[in-house]
């Protein structure tokens, strides 16, 4: 029933036409929140698998320890590449009627990604064993045979996943974004299967091989579009094009800057290691939590202004730029403050009701709660720097990014080294959340000199606002599980669902209202758009 409902709005959004550039993204920034509300979902269901079945110990700790080396070069290979270079060059071509040659470009980017990465691959491969003794070294010498067992299953699904990531770059960068946001459902529903059928047989590495899968139709849902929009892959390797030497300009600085954000999570994994096993996969679902309104409401922002930012970039049509630029930082800030202020009121509650089942225990769940307490801090600066690093990869800016994500790796270690003493695991939450902060507000600043105005007045304005809506609703809705928890105990899931829908619901009702009196333009936005969508629904089925 969920799939369907939101499958068809999914549909119903994407077949809205001739609508204004503002209506356009929103559109987009709809069709994405709510396949990423389901994908989040099963990327829930994913956890609560893995965790019945095996607990948070040293088990989990090697699973999540092993997307380390994947992860890293995917995000060095494509994930930089698509973020920061690609879409802007290949939108410009598109946006200025020279798609054939987009498409060459295309086609020898890919062509590159596919080589590098067997060259990783067959590197990584080999020298597993030395890299993951570097990033856990607190590990037994049979852990680490696990991790280096996982690393290598997880090494199948970097390659299908690059795949997806050219296959999503092109789609995004002719403003189709269903495809993309299915894909990452179909992902954690294979997951979810795969792991929990084969688990009994095959251990943790059924969750590994879920993975695989996971990205295989990832890439697969991505060619039917693609074949659509007419796919002219062609194999060739042409890296004197301008366009190639473009890419490969803007970005260098990026993958410097990568390396230096996937260096502050090796930093951190490295430390939590030596604590008490179970820590790092602690964690890890903390900071999926945390991660949760990033993908819901920042992603959705930041991918579906890109394309909007790149053309406006492309045509000098700077005055519509800086407000593109103005609704999107307000638009994740209303949107990501008052996440925040529900993850730290209801952190504890939440973890138990959905996690605690199982071999997850309350010890599990009061050092999950600690790190998401600390994580939520930082959950406004990633947001707001997700959406700022868009706003310079559209100006084919990357290098100011990359030297503020430079210099923040040395505030990071200092930080982790120092208060991992005084917080435990909780430190290094802590400390992540510092260096967002820090991250968006330097980006912030600096677009301002580089771009001019922004609209900072009503940004602080909408952002002051939000903050104190978020504040009482937070409060009021920590309160309000305390007394409930006092009077229905904790012991049964029905007495925590009934605790922790009480706090969200309190939330859902409390700020809203309180957006309403404080008259912030962002709500009244979003109550425009929602009343536009009905009266068309409504036109549609009369039209039956």
């Amino acid at each position: 029933m969920i799939i369907s409902t939101l499958g068809a709005l999914i549909y119903f959004l994407e077949k809205r036409k001739a609508m204004s550039e503002r209506e356009k993204v929103a559109r987009a920034i709809g069709i994405i929140t709510i396949a990423m509300i389901l994908s989040r979902l099963l990327g829930y269901a994913r956890d609560l698998a893995l965790y019945a079945q095996f607990g948070q110990n040293r088990i989990t700790d090697a699973y999540n320890a092993a997307f380390s080396i994947p992860d890293f070069l995917y995000m060095i290979l494509v994930g930089g590449a698509l973020s920061s270079a690609f879409i802007p060059v290949f939108g410009g071509y598109l946006a200025t009627g020279r798609e054939a040659e987009g498409w060459h470009v295309a086609s020898s980017l890919a062509n590159l990604i596919i080589i590098l990465l067997l060259i990783g691959i067959g590197l990584g491969l080999v020298f597993t064993p030395q890299l993951v003794r570097i990033l856990v070294p607190g590990f037994d010498p049979g852990e680490l045979a696990l991790t280096v067992r996982l690393t290598r299953i997880m090494f199948i699904q970097t390659f299908f996943m690059a795949l997806s990531g050219v296959a999503i770059g092109i789609l995004n960068s002719y403003k189709h974004f269903i495809t993309p946001a299915l894909g990452s459902i179909l992902y954690n529903f294979a997951v979810v299967v795969v792991g929990w059928s084969l688990a009994p047989y095959l251990g943790i590495a059924a969750y590994s091989i879920g993975v695989v899968v996971g990205a295989v139709l990832n890439f697969a849902v991505q060619l039917p579009p693609l074949l659509k929009f007419g796919l002219r892959y062609r194999p060739v390797l042409d890296l004197a094009h301008p366009g190639v030497r473009q890419i490969g300009a803007l970005v260098f600085p990026v993958l410097i800057g990568l390396s230096a954000s996937q260096f502050n999570l090796f930093v951190s994994q490295n430390l939590a290691s030596g604590l008490a096993g179970g820590l790092l996969a602690a964690l890890r679902t903390a900071q999926r939590l945390m991660q949760v309104p990033l993908g819901i409401f920042a992603v959705a922002v930041g991918t579906a202004i890109f394309p909007t930012l790149t053309e406006q970039a492309a045509r000098r049509e700077w005055a519509q730029f800086r407000r593109s630029t103005s609704l999107g930082i307000r638009t994740v800030n209303f949107l990501t403050i008052p996440a925040t202020a529900g993850l730290i009121a209801l952190g504890l509650p939440a973890i138990r009701f959905l996690f605690e089942v199982g071999k997850f225990t309350p010890q599990d769940t009061w050092a999950t709660a600690t790190a998401l307490f600390y994580y939520s801090f930082g959950i406004v600066g990633y947001s707001g720097a997700l959406v700022l690093n868009r706003v310079y990869y559209a100006l084919k800016d990357t290098k100011t990014p990359v030297l503020i994500g430079v210099t923040t790796v040395f505030l990071n270690l200092i930080l982790n080294l120092v208060l991992v003493k005084f917080l435990g695991h909780g430190g290094l939450a802590l400390a992540y959340s510092i260096v967002g902060i820090v991250n968006m507000t330097a980006l912030l600043l600096i677009l301002r000199v580089k771009i001019g105005s922004i609209d900072g007045r009503r940004i602080l304005v909408s952002g002051a606002g939000a903050l104190g809506s978020a504040l009482i609703m937070g409060g009021a809705s920590y309160l309000l599980v305390v007394r409930l928890e006092a009077f229905l105990g904790t012991v049964s899931k029905l007495s925590q669902l009934a605790t922790v829908g009480a706090g969200v619901a309190a939330g859902a009702v409390l700020y809203p209202a309180l957006a309403y009196l404080l008259r912030l333009e962002e709500f009244r936005l979003a109550l425009d758009m929602l009343g536009r969508r009905l009266r068309v629904f409504r036109g549609n089925r009369s039209l039956r």
